[in-house]
């Protein structure tokens, strides 16, 4: 004879409501908390490849120096000339000696456009001013 324990066939779930919550909170705080692009790196520039390249430097006080394809200089937003740039460079350097530069050189600019900007930048006594490429994968 066999013999049945009664039970009652219960539906075994897991709530997921307090999992969606939690991902909608998580949501809402990497949206608010992220910081998407400076505005200097939104100016559209077409960038040299280079197949080995560097990190970008993550400090806060980073100035990022663009040249576009037609040679002007671009600093913060706003086109400046070489003497402006200049002074700027030299008064970031007197306020921070560490003081770190990327440079941003659109692939079509003549290459002497470039080495303007970094030769300011090294005489203003930036140790290594860094060049901006896009890597390729």
């Amino acid at each position: 004879m066999l013999i049945r324990a009664h039970t009652t066939e219960e539906a075994v779930g897991i709530d997921l409501t307090p999992v969606i919550d939690m991902v909608f909170m998580l949501l809402i705080f990497f949206l608010v908390a992220t910081t998407f692009h400076q505005a200097e790196r939104e100016i559209q520039i077409a960038l040299p490849a280079a197949s080995h390249a560097a990190p970008l430097s993550t400090l806060l006080r980073e100035l990022v120096v663009n040249v576009d394809a037609q040679g002007r200089i671009i600093l913060s937003g706003r086109d400046v000339d070489r003497e402006a740039l200049r002074a700027t460079v030299n008064q970031a350097v007197a306020a921070n000696p560490e003081q770190k530069v990327t440079v941003r050189g659109d692939r079509a600019t003549a290459y002497a456009n470039v080495v303007a900007v970094l030769d300011i930048c090294k005489a203003a006594g930036i140790q290594e001013p860094y060049l901006d490429t896009v890597l390729i994968e």
